[in-house]
């Protein structure tokens, strides 16, 4: 079958390869067919090495598809049913995810995934980002992270919920907790930046400020909710409109740069909160100093997979979407190929360029 693969890191380029099977179904796993997979920043940074992921590696974490065979023990689907792929599923029985209620933070289910080597290749295994490898023709993972919906669900459309939309409507709902009637700044309006913009306006934020370098990406967050718009150097004029200048109720940091965490901090006002949605490098820091966090009263927290339940919150972006309350055919810029994918990659910072999706 038809796959993605990185070869190296640091690269530039996958390596689209014809000839990569699957491995053997063992227990409690899932094979999928897949239908679409969104090209996500995330895939470029394995790629670049800020997210650790040894070659050789299909890349691909954000995916849909059909389930067309089951190992044994596998109840909650069956082949034929619609399934959205989790790269982080909660094991169900931690800590994490029964009294700690934060199973986005499961590490079984994490494990389970880094250890998930479904794919072969000239004899040899080739593993998969985050265990999902969706930029392939057909993917096994465990049962955990195979996420049933209703087959009414368009795949392109239940792609995105796989990661950018659960990430960034995630980070304004259920980690940053956006509420009615808050001003919010969201720095980045990139495929997460938009998600998390729309999260903030199903929240009821009365204010919803868009940060980024590129106009075009500005003019299309006013489409899915931000009430202003700015660039970088004319932040502090619009934060002085909005809030008198004390700062926002709540940033949402998009992004992933040291100096974007540290602005996120900087532009909300005393007792706000500042949340990292961002993935960036493990050797990076930014600084706060020993008496600003006292001072201020200031939150600063980190969002990961948008603290989301998949079980439960998957289902609820699901019908927030049929509602009418989540655009997200807007957010697909691009329809595209197998093939295409390193061009879709190289595009993932133009202006015109939300969410591009690999039709399989």
């Amino acid at each position: 079958m038809l796959a993605a693969i990185m070869t190296t890191v640091p690269t530039d380029e996958l390596v689209v390869a014809d000839d990569v099977s699957l491995r053997s179904l063992n227990p409690g796993d899932v094979q999928i067919k897949i239908s679409h997979s969104g090209v996500c920043h995330s895939d470029l940074s394995a790629m670049n090495g800020t997210i650790p992921q040894p070659p050789p590696a299909v890349l691909g974490h954000e995916g849909a598809g059909v389930v067309t065979d089951v190992g044994d023990g596998v109840t909650h689907v069956a082949p034929g049913d619609h399934v959205i792929i989790a790269f982080s599923p909660p094991c169900g029985t931690c800590p994490y995810c029964t009294g700690r209620h934060q199973p986005n933070l499961c590490m079984t289910g994490t494990i389970s995934m880094a250890m998930n080597s479904q794919f072969m290749r000239g004899g040899e295994p080739v593993g998969s980002m985050t265990g999902c490898g969706t930029f392939a023709e057909e993917t096994i993972v465990p049962s955990s992270a195979a996420i049933k919906i209703d087959n009414d669900i368009p795949l392109d459309i239940a792609a995105l919920i796989g990661c950018g939309v659960t990430t960034g409507v995630g980070a304004a709902l259920n980690t940053a907790k956006v509420t009615p009637g808050s001003s919010v700044v969201v720095i980045g309006a990139g495929g997460v930046g938009v998600a998390a913009i729309q999260g903030a306006r199903v929240a009821g934020a009365a204010e919803i400020v868009a940060i980024d370098l590129h106009e075009g990406k500005l003019d299309r967050a006013k489409a899915f909710g931000a009430t202003h718009t700015a660039t970088p150097d004319q932040i502090e004029d619009v934060k002085a409109e909005i809030t008198g200048g004390d700062g926002f109720d709540f940033a949402l940091e998009c992004i992933g740069l040291p100096q974007t965490m540290r602005q996120s901090f900087d532009l909300i006002r005393r007792g706000g909160t500042a949340c990292i949605v961002g993935v960036g490098r493990a050797e990076e820091t930014f600084e706060l100093n020993a008496f600003e966090m006292f001072f201020s009263e200031k939150t600063l927290v980190g969002s990961m997979y948008g603290g989301a339940d998949v079980r439960t919150d998957f289902d609820r972006f699901l019908r927030l979407y049929k509602a009418g309350k989540l655009d997200l055919e807007g957010m697909i810029s691009r329809r595209i190929k197998i093939d295409e994918v390193n061009e879709a990659l190289g595009a993932l910072g133009d202006a015109d360029v939300i969410r591009q999706v690999i039709e399989f």
